[in-house]
């Protein structure tokens, strides 16, 4: 019985400890599983924090490539404007200097020139001195025979005689002395400053050094100040391209609805204004767009600037003109001189001409061509040096000008000698139109006093009875009184007076000075 209690407490016990081995595996593999998953898990999730950890990463590294790629292109325009804004700056000192080291070339060619003429001019005087010489010594012959006649007949001393006589050959003497040198140097100073205000006029016609801001800008009108913006382009890549399309600078300020265009070639500054107003019109502003435009109005331009040739040549009658010619006629329309438009000037020369040629029964189409074509080198290009009625001259013959309209033009100026009726026509027709009132820029109350100032500086001087300023100002008629000026102190006179005029007013062109004196006798029959 004992024996069975055991038995079945050994068999019990054996089951009871299989059953705690089972439960034992069964619960390790369990807690194995259990713990494999959160492994599994956690892997996962650190796996899945380091690739956002990664995309994190490269996202900030493109952030900060963008940043540094953005920073890198503001600060290359910085430095490219910054760069063009000082290329622009060295090229306009570079245009300054070449245009300052043009005219010290000029000035010293006219320098040159004036010791040549100078060392000409000492040259005569010696030769005149010699002539002079000759005539004192032919004097005392005729002083030594005179005085051995004057004693015979006048039954004067040899002391007596000679002391008249020589008071006599003194005046006289002295009378042609400075008459001889008066004219000698009214001459050297007249022609001296001729070519000096050729030169000076001719300089700033052809380079447009000086300006008024009347003729160096344009005024362009804008829809709205939004457009600027359009215009200026992402970092200026619109203005520069127009710019450098064009050749002028674009202004763009505070004014309201309008921008300037700045140049001193008229005919570029056209052709820029002309291509702001169609890219505004269009509305299509960017660098290739604007070098489309530009270049079709330049195509357009040309056209334009020959059909106005074709009508001026149509309006005056004339035939025949070469058609290249007719394209210098038209760009005559954006120049000017002394503040008068060229092709008007010119269009009325060439009627003045037309009408006097008429009167004089000679070729009125040449007088009216020379009339026309006279001022066509004030359109050469700057590379051209010289006088510019010399330069027309040129063009004109190399168009197959006739020759006597080629000389008329030549020598409108004086630089060449007429060779005909009509070259004389032509300069006459030329000082009438450039002298008239109103036709140069001047205002008529500058004008007025301009005129009242030179009569007032004659009549100051002692012995003038009346002063008349003539011609628009250009010449000084100063009547004296016989009486109190003599022949060499008019003389004198006129050049005090021309002196005092170049000190005391501003004037363009120059001022003729003529002293007139005249005796008169009058007595009456009764």
């Amino acid at each position: 019985m004992i024996g069975l209690e055991i038995e079945g407490l050994l068999i019990l016990l054996s089951v009871l400890i299989t059953g705690v081995t089972i439960g034992s595996i069964i619960g390790f593999y369990i807690f194995k599983r259990s713990y494999l998953k959160r492994l599994q898990e956690t892997r996962e999730t650190v796996e899945h924090l380091i690739e956002q950890a990664h995309k994190e990463a490269d996202s900030i590294k493109r952030a900060a490539e963008i940043q540094a790629k953005d920073y890198w292109f503001k600060e290359r325009a910085r430095f490219e404007q910054e760069t063009q804004a000082e290329r622009r700056e060295i090229e306009k000192l570079k245009r300054q200097v070449d245009e300052k080291e043009l005219q010290l070339d000029k000035q010293l060619e006219t320098v040159r020139r004036r010791e040549r003429e100078l060392d000409k001019l000492e040259r005569d005087l010696k030769e005149r001195e010699k002539i002079l010489h000759a005539k004192e010594t032919r004097l005392d012959e005729l002083i030594a025979e005179e005085t051995r006649k004057l004693e015979e007949v006048a039954r004067l001393t040899r002391e007596e005689a000679k002391a008249e006589l020589m008071r006599s050959i003194e005046t006289q003497a002295r009378y042609e002395a400075a008459h001889l040198v008066y004219r000698i140097r009214e001459e050297a100073k007249e022609r001296a400053e001729k070519e000096a205000k050729e030169i000076i006029a001719d300089a700033i016609q052809r380079c447009a050094a000086v300006h008024t801001a009347e003729t160096a800008v344009s005024v362009v009108s804008l829809p709205s100040d939004d457009m600027k913006g359009r215009i200026i382009g992402r970092e200026g890549r619109n203005i520069r391209a127009f710019e450098a399309a064009t050749g002028v600078e674009v202004i763009i300020d505070d004014t309201p609805e309008a921008v300037t265009i700045s140049g001193f070639d008229p005919i570029r500054r056209e052709i820029a204004r002309l291509a702001l107003e169609k890219l505004i019109q269009d509305g299509r502003i960017h660098p290739a767009r604007i070098e489309e435009v530009v270049a079709r109005v330049k195509s357009e331009f040309d056209d334009y600037v020959k059909m106005i040739g074709e009508e001026t040549v149509l309006e005056l009658g004339i035939g025949g003109v070469h058609p290249e010619l007719l394209t210098i006629i038209g760009k005559m329309k954006f120049r000017t001189s002394y503040g008068q438009n060229l092709l008007q000037h010119s269009k009325e020369v060439a009627r003045l001409a037309g009408i006097m040629a008429g009167e004089l029964n000679l070729n009125v189409d040449l007088a009216k061509r020379a009339g026309l074509l006279h001022d066509i080198g004030k359109t050469a290009e700057q590379g051209q040096e010289g006088p510019h009625a010399l330069i027309g001259a040129q063009m004109a013959k190399r168009y197959g000008e006739n020759e006597i309209v080629v000389n008329a033009i030549a020598s409108h100026h004086g630089d060449v000698e007429p060779q005909s009726v009509i070259a004389v026509i032509v300069a006459a027709a030329d000082a009438i139109s450039g002298a008239r009132p109103g036709a140069r820029r001047e205002s008529l109350e500058a004008y007025i006093k301009r005129i009242e100032k030179l009569e007032e500086i004659a009549a100051g001087y002692p012995g003038v009875e009346r002063a008349y300023a003539i011609q628009a100002g250009r010449e000084l008629r100063v009547v004296v009184e016989a009486e109190k000026v003599s022949d060499v102190a008019a003389f004198e006179l006129a050049r005090e007076i021309a002196h005092r005029i170049e000190q005391e007013l501003e004037y363009p062109g120059q001022i003729k000075v003529t002293v007139i004196r005249e005796m008169r006798a009058v007595e009456y029959a009764k």
